[in-house]
């Protein structure tokens, strides 16, 4: 898929960690997890300014387009 999630980057440069931010956003471990390797099929508005919340970040530090060049 040409959407990759850059989750874990922004996780890591805010120094926190998966718990910490399960926690704040209000949103299960399993889901953040399936968020954070890039296997989910969508993300919710809500759950994605909640996390840049947390994160003091932007959409587009979390999610990035690459383009797939097999279509």
């Amino acid at each position: 898929m040409p959407i990759i999630v850059n989750l874990d980057v922004m996780m890591a440069k805010r120094k926190i960690s998966l718990n910490e931010l399960s926690e704040k956003v209000d949103l299960t471990l399993s889901n953040l997890s399936i968020l954070k390797t890039g296997k989910a099929k969508a993300i919710r508005f809500s759950t994605l300014d909640a996390i840049c919340k947390v994160l003091d970040c932007q959409p587009g530090d979390i999610l990035e387009y690459v383009h797939d060049k097999n279509h």
